[in-house]
């Protein structure tokens, strides 16, 4: 297997809950911190929606492995932003058999 080509650098964001102060809660996100990584999108399809067309595009997304439990370590759930761009972490494997890197599986989705 070759080694990967991490020249993206990516934020990776974590959902928390806030307070909205009547009792209740909004989701936020967090950066937890930034890694390098190597993009790949696959094919992608459109969908209507309200008032929009959504485009969804499936991603792998390579990025250096990091211990369990560690925050520099992607879960699912969590997302990645490059800039304006949006990338849903669906799932996360170990890459290789030496777990020197993780592949993501991802979705970026975009409204237009």
């Amino acid at each position: 297997m070759s080694v990967p080509r991490l020249n993206r650098s990516l934020l990776l964001e974590a959902p928390t809950r806030v307070s909205d102060g009547a009792g209740g809660f909004t989701s936020d996100w967090q950066t937890l911190g930034v890694l390098w990584a190597e993009v790949k999108a696959g094919s992608g399809r459109e969908t209507a929606a309200f008032a929009a067309t959504v485009s969804r595009v499936p991603c792998r997304i390579t990025v250096r492995a990091a211990p369990h439990g560690a925050a520099s370590r992607p879960t699912a759930g969590q997302r990645f932003r490059d800039g304006a761009r949006l990338f849903h972490i669906n799932a996360v494997a170990e890459r290789d058999a030496n777990a020197q890197y993780l592949l993501c599986f991802a979705e970026e989705e975009v409204v237009s």
